[in-house]
């Protein structure tokens, strides 16, 4: 009997120093494969990773999972009402990868900030000294003194602002619990941040939570940080936003589909507009260190509720 279907490969969990308790009798499966549902309908607890498509409501109609555990934070792959209705515990590992999400948000606001993208194709062209001097001549700002907006002030938006404060920024936020006077409505902290940086779910109510009416309220040479889900930030708006000149840059780490479709309009930009972009691969929160501990966290959790405990970072 299997106690536990792992839809993500064993290699993730060594690679990182991470060893899972030889006394679980564990199937690792990629989720397309046939005989998934047999094993999940046989298994105690399933463990998948935060980032894919969505799953199937139908795995969960045929089993006695006692959980659904998220080696991350993010559970929007899972139908919520399924699970509720089929009471099937759903818990993530929240808060695991704040320090590295915080790092990565600071170094690209820098990275698009002061041009290095640019810079770097330049000098490979040919260009050193133009480039110089046109950096100087365009007094490139750091991130010392700058406003920075956070929209969504959970775990994660909270750490990402006191890595800002540590480089000597102004920090305001953007959240549907204000918690102090450093609270704004978003239409006002699009208009003073100089960086804003996005860590809120994918709900009805965030998708296309920044469209072209947003972006055209940021002030000019701002940039735009996105990693939190891809459908919060209208693609084809930002696109256009970008083409024009108005913003400073934008990071983005997370898309409308994943992996990025070859016709998503940021890929299409050119010249300027292109070096102002930072691509990355849904990778903001993952490093080494953050991984081992939202997987150890995870496999924790597997075994308290295997052993007849409540499980801990229960979100359903």
């Amino acid at each position: 009997m299997i106690d536990v279907v792992c839809l993500r490969p064993e290699a993730d969990f060594t690679r990182v120093g991470v060893a899972v308790n030889p006394s679980l009798r564990v199937a690792y499966r990629s989720p397309a494969e046939a005989d998934v549902p047999q094993l999940v309908a046989a298994a105690r607890a399933l463990v998948i990773p935060a980032v894919g498509p969505k799953l199937a409501p139908a795995l969960f109609e045929n089993t006695a999972l006692k959980l659904v555990q998220v080696t991350g934070a993010g559970v929007d792959r899972l139908d919520e009402a399924t699970l509720k209705r089929r009471g099937i515990p759903v818990a993530n590992v929240s808060g695991g990868s704040n320090a590295a999400v915080a790092e990565y948000v600071v170094a690209s606001a820098s990275f698009l900030l002061r041009r290095f993208a640019w810079s770097d194709a330049e000098i490979r062209h040919g260009r050193y000294a133009e480039a110089r001097a046109k950096l100087l001549a365009d007094n490139v700002r750091g991130i010392e003194g700058l406003t920075v907006g956070v929209v969504g002030m959970g775990t994660i938006g909270r750490a990402v602002a006191k890595a800002f404060e540590a480089s000597g920024c102004r920090i305001v936020y953007h959240d549907p619990r204000p918690m102090d006077d450093k609270s704004m409505a978003l239409d006002r902290l699009l208009g003073e941040a100089d960086i804003v940086t996005l860590h809120v779910p994918l709900l009805p109510e965030t998708r296309n939570l920044i469209g072209a009416r947003e972006l055209g309220l940021m002030k000019a040479g701002a940039v735009l940080v996105n990693a939190a889900r891809g459908g919060v930030v209208d693609e084809k708006a930002l696109a256009q936003r970008l083409a024009s000149g108005a913003l400073g840059g934008a990071a983005i780490d997370v898309y409308e589909r994943e992996p990025i479709a070859p016709d998503n309009p940021l890929l299409a930009l050119t010249g300027d507009a292109a070096s102002r972009v930072l691509f990355t691969p849904h990778i903001a929160g993952v490093t080494r260190q953050s991984m081992a501990l939202l997987f150890r966290s995870a496999w924790e959790n597997v075994e308290r509720v295997l052993a007849g405990e409540p499980p801990r970072y229960r979100v359903y």
